[in-house]
């Protein structure tokens, strides 16, 4: 192998022993707001999650009170209806 420098290495060296850059002022700022609306948006999700499976199990039960699904009946053994 070769006993010359990886240029990537030296690269990192030189940003690492330089000046910092400079953070903008309003970083923090904006990452809260940014974690706020993310906040925000999720809690709206569950909501309309909690109120959709809500819905549906609402229906269901309706339904089900009105056909009576729980009952099961034997299909008639008639093959043809009475006169």
């Amino acid at each position: 192998m070769s006993s010359r420098p990886d240029p990537k290495e030296a690269q990192v060296r030189r940003l690492l022993e330089g000046p910092y850059p400079t953070v903008p002022t309003d970083l923090a700022a904006g990452a809260a707001a940014r974690g706020d609306r993310l906040l925000r948006r999720r809690l709206v999700r569950r909501r309309i999650a909690w109120t959709l499976l809500f819905a549906v199990v609402a229906a269901f039960v309706v339904w089900a009170s009105l056909t009576h699904a729980w009952t099961w009946t034997a299909p008639s053994s008639e093959v043809s209806p009475p006169w």
